[in-house]
């Protein structure tokens, strides 16, 4: 049995659930978000709780309830707290500044790098050397982090690079050591 699927999904008092069939809309303080499901699954609203129920145990269904699950307390969640990824610049010279909207990344490269965020999603600079990435869809904000992190991916070698805030970077020992046995 899923444990994902089978779990209530609890709708706190400012949230609001629309339920059309197989489209959900989900509605808070931070926003709206509305989101179709297979049709197969049921999506049934029972007092302050959201339960998601399969026809059968085929294993389609078995993978689309929990899939259907996560996604809806995602939703609610967004809505109420919304989401946010944070990144780190580290290397001698990398910098960040907001420009507008959007921001511009100087990471080594001869020219900056500007982007611009993914409908929905809100970048913010702290500093010089940190970006938050703040929004409703978790899945636009993960999204949107990846996209800053590939413009320069951390060194295995020297740890600089674009990561995400807490990311541990284990640094190879490089030719050096390998010399010295």
């Amino acid at each position: 049995m899923s444990r994902v699927g089978l779990r209530p999904i609890p709708i706190p008092s400012d949230v609001k659930v629309d339920i059309d069939g197989a489209t959900v809309v989900v509605a808070g303080s931070r926003g709206t978000l509305t989101r179709s499901f297979h049709p197969d699954i049921s999506v049934l609203r029972d007092g302050d709780v959201l339960r998601v129920t399969r026809p059968s145990d085929e294993r389609e269904h078995r993978s689309l309830h929990g899939l259907t699950g996560a996604l809806l307390a995602n939703m609610v969640t967004g809505v109420s707290e919304g989401f946010r990824r944070s990144l780190e610049l580290v290397g001698a010279g990398y910098r960040v500044q907001q420009a507008g909207d959007g921001i511009v990344l100087q990471v080594g490269y001869s020219h900056t790098v500007e982007m611009s965020p993914l409908p929905g999603v809100e970048l913010v600079v702290e500093g010089n050397n940190r970006i938050h990435v703040d929004g409703v869809d978790k899945q636009a904000v993960g999204e949107m982090a990846a996209r800053i992190r590939r413009v320069r991916k951390p060194n295995a070698y020297t740890g600089k690079g674009i990561r995400y805030a807490g990311e541990r970077v284990r640094l190879k020992p490089g030719k050096a050591a390998g010399r010295r046995a």
